[in-house]
């Protein structure tokens, strides 16, 4: 038995094919709870998300922001839940959002950089008295004085 594929292009734009996914999949807007973010999620992603954080719909970057939070907190030898994690990110994000904006930018940032600099001219400053070689001073070779043989300016003649 024999069979015959007939194979007959068909010519789509491409805004015609993105419509045509576009409505083959569901999505819904989806709010964070910790900054607000509003995003479009298919429902079986939301789930997901909810189920990981107890409830809560938390966007990318604030979940990256929780398991941030988490790691610092291993550091400092202090095991912290999700849920402890994801409350101090919050009140980070409502902070934020009650802060206002500085009334002047500029001197804002004279400020900022005024702190920095005192700051690392306070720090200890052992790694700036240590010598850069292992020789002490004694053992030091003297280096001869550079002198000017001749000048570097061509001879006028005249």
């Amino acid at each position: 038995m024999c069979a015959t594929v007939i194979n007959t292009p068909i010519v789509m734009s491409a805004q015609e094919a993105s419509t045509k996914i576009i409505s083959q999949i569901e999505v819904e807007f989806a709010k964070c709870d910790c900054c607000g973010l509003t995003e479009e999620c298919t429902p079986e992603y939301i789930v997901t998300v909810r189920e990981r954080y107890n409830g809560r719909w938390i966007c990318g970057l604030c979940s990256e922001a929780v398991k941030e939070e988490m790691i610092q907190m291993k550091r400092f030898e202090r095991l912290i839940s999700t849920e402890e994690a994801m409350d101090q990110h919050m009140n980070f994000c409502k902070n934020f959002r009650s802060s206002s904006p500085p009334s002047n930018p500029t001197v804002h940032l004279i400020s900022a950089m005024r702190q920095l600099l005192r700051r690392s001219l306070d720090s200890p400053r052992a790694l700036r008295s240590t010598p850069n070689s292992p020789v002490r001073q004694s053992q030091e070779i003297p280096c001869p004085a550079l002198t000017r043989s001749e000048s570097c300016f061509p001879t006028l003649s005249g």
